[in-house]
């Protein structure tokens, strides 16, 4: 599928044309998945274009940084400039941003003390999961590869090297002819997407998996619980057993990318009545009310580009 890439990136400090952001073959990010890096979503609003919760993604930045001891070379003040200027630079209406730190040429091993390289992207991306999928959902899997065991690789940073086994997850389902796929934790109970939270409906309720089911804390998981705590919903955080993926009344994923993306059916089991949820419909109208004015910006998420 061909790419038609952006005009113009940040990197290392300065916007300049895509073609001459590069990466040297033997950079330590290419060989041993040393990098971090976010995904931020840009909405249009009533009141010009706002990029969501810039900066609580760019806390999560440095915290994943910090946990692999890569010390990036910028404030946050400075990288929130640059996804503001980005947006600019390529004249987006709405925009994915995709800000990454990585290790680059420097030594060869392991603990190799080399240079922090820092770049932001931004570009057009429609539906994470394919189109017409925010509507109609997608059938889902659950893949063969689980998550990864506490104290191996740690879930709560969003390093590069993780999504090896997304990519694994992903790969699988797709391979399958399913939308997405759900892995397991190495416990064999319920851990998250390929890249994306897990939330189940069960009697009017919201049940989504603990930070402990070696998952990414995400930003997205985190505005549904607060929106829908606001509106009375309640939400429980627990253990989840795989068959539950078969009985409980509503199912959905979501994340940056993926937004709220309904799952009608898992492992060919329908999911519900097979359509997607009263509920899940209201946590759409209420998480893109945010970017119409319907909903309250009433903890300031929205960014001003």
């Amino acid at each position: 599928m061909s790419m038609n890439y952006p005009e113009h990136i940040w990197h290392n400090g300065r916007i300049k044309p895509w073609a001459e952001a590069t990466v040297h073959v033997m950079a330590h990010g290419l060989h041993y998945g040393s990098s971090v890096f976010e995904g931020i979503r840009s909405y249009p609003t009533p009141k010009g274009q706002a990029i969501f919760r810039l900066g609580e993604h760019l806390k999560r930045l440095y915290a994943s940084a910090k946990i692999y001891d890569m010390a990036i070379p910028y404030d946050l003040d400075t990288l929130a400039a640059a996804c503001r200027d980005v947006i600019k630079a390529n004249g987006l209406a709405r925009a994915y941003l995709r800000p990454i730190a990585y290790r680059g040429l420097g030594g060869f091993g392991l603990s190799a003390e080399t240079p922090v390289d820092v770049a932001v992207a931004a570009w057009h991306m429609g539906p994470y999961l394919g189109p017409d999928v925010l509507e109609a959902g997608i059938d889902a899997c659950v893949s063969s590869w689980q998550r990864f065991a506490p104290n191996t690789i740690p879930a709560g940073a969003k390093a590069g090297g993780n999504y090896l086994n997304g990519q694994l997850v992903a790969r699988e389902a797709r391979r399958l002819g399913f939308g997405e796929g759900i892995a397991l934790a190495s416990t064999g109970l319920l851990s998250e997407g390929a890249g994306e939270n897990l939330f189940l409906v069960f009697d009017g309720a919201l049940h989504t998996t603990p930070v402990s089911a070696a998952l990414l804390n995400g930003i997205t998981r985190n505005t549904i619980i607060t929106l829908a705590r606001d509106a009375g919903i309640e939400v429980v955080e627990r253990d989840l057993p795989r068959e539950y993926l078969y009985l409980c009344d509503e199912l959905f994923m979501c994340g940056t990318a993926a937004e709220i993306t309904p799952i009608r059916s898992v492992d060919g089991r329908p999911v519900g009545t097979g359509k997607p949820g009263a509920l899940t419909r209201r946590l759409q109208s209420l998480f893109f009310g945010l970017f119409d004015g319907s909903t309250p910006d009433k903890r300031g998420w929205l960014d001003y580009v």
